[in-house]
């Protein structure tokens, strides 16, 4: 019948045939099924139960393609995507894909199961990667399959592992740490890229991006532009205080032709790595990057009292998680809550406000 599919013969192979679901329509599909009739009988069984759950609404039908389909197309598909979106981490992306390449090259993206996943986190603990790096893999692999779902390419997605990242750095400067290295730099456009770092937060990246036509004199609002910035989402920061002294600082130095607000002799500030560990030697500092500002900036702005929405609209970040995560406590912060704490209580009365019910003897008779 029409609803049970059928078995056939083509020369020394079996096939079979059966009606699904194709475009809002039924069709009949043929696919190749093996060298023997119970082979067929096998498969044909499992293409009818696919066929039954999709008419249930469970998981919509995908047939024979999905199991043609291979994990070095589904990256491509995922890199084409981040291309489409002009994703400025696409670099990093690839980077990190080239080990999931190498371990499932040959694999057909339904092979990819989420035993195969453990088996590659097991061989990348080996190889010494970090927690982070393998979950950062892992994460291209995994949209990689969510995208061929939404595209109808895939029925499924393997359950993903994650390792717990605990590597973290957790370093910031105290203001007098950062303007004694900030003394230390000698050339003054890195000492202002710096001390804009310091300020706001924002990535290096996105400093270097930073143009004259994002400056507004008139109400001295800077804007960075959606793609300029990391996360894809525009923003504005108000130039106040320290952040307008360095823009004072930057318009005497502007130079025709280059339109980079943070430049050295017209050109964007590339890498100034020698310079930085001159001055923390100078300074006395050890063990501290340039990022270490991001932190830093977060830190400050939440001290101060500076909503954390307004805060991270500063500094872009656009999850809680990684804001949480920039916002670190030190040992002066858990000392001065104890202090705090302590002073409060203080403060409140000795004696109890309400006095206890006096209880009368009773008289003997």
């Amino acid at each position: 019948m029409r609803g049970d599919g059928r078995i056939f013969k083509r020369g020394s192979r079996f096939w079979i045939g059966y009606y699904a679901p194709a475009g809002g329509r039924s069709k009949e599909i043929r696919e190749s099924a093996g060298e023997t009739e119970k082979e067929a009988q096998k498969l044909l069984k499992a293409r009818l139960r696919e066929i039954a759950v999709h008419k249930s609404g469970l998981r919509t039908f995908r047939g024979p393609n999905q199991e043609r389909l291979t994990v070095e197309e589904l990256l491509q598909s995922f890199e084409q995507d981040c291309e489409i979106r002009g994703l400025k981490g696409l670099p990093q992306v690839r980077s990190h894909l080239k080990h999931i390449r190498a371990f499932f090259a040959m694999y057909r993206a339904l092979s990819v199961t989420a035993d195969r996943l453990r088996d590659y986190v097991a061989f990348r603990q080996k190889e010494g990667a970090a927690p982070a790096t393998i979950n950062r893999e892992l994460e291209g692999l995994q949209r990689a399959f969510a995208l061929a779902v939404d595209s109808g390419i895939l029925s499924t997605v393997p359950k993903f592992p994650s390792l717990p990242e605990h590597n973290a750095r957790q370093g910031f400067f105290e203001r007098g740490e950062f303007y004694s290295v900030l003394e230390n730099i000698k050339n003054s456009d890195v000492a202002d890229f710096l001390e804009w770092f310091y300020w706001t937060g924002m990535r290096p990246g996105e400093i270097r991006s930073l143009v004259w036509k994002a400056f507004d004199r008139e109400t001295w609002m800077l804007r960075l532009h959606s793609k300029d910035a990391k996360s894809g989402h525009g923003r504005a920061i108000g130039l106040e205080g320290p952040l307008q002294e360095i823009i004072k600082r930057r318009l005497s130095k502007r130079v025709f032709g280059c339109d980079f607000i943070f430049h050295r002799n017209g050109k964007p500030i590339g890498n100034f790595g020698k310079s930085w560990k001159s001055a923390c030697l100078s300074a006395g500092i050890t063990g501290r990057i340039p990022y270490d500002l991001r932190r830093t900036a977060v830190r400050n702005m939440i001290r101060a009292g500076v909503a954390e929405i307004v805060a991270m609209s500063i500094s872009g970040h656009r999850t809680r998680q990684v804001f949480d995560r920039y916002n670190i406590v030190s040992e002066k912060d858990l000392k001065e809550a104890v202090s705090k704490t302590a002073t409060y209580v203080e403060s409140l009365p000795i004696k109890p406000r309400v006095l206890p019910i006096q209880r009368r003897s009773r008289s003997k008779s």
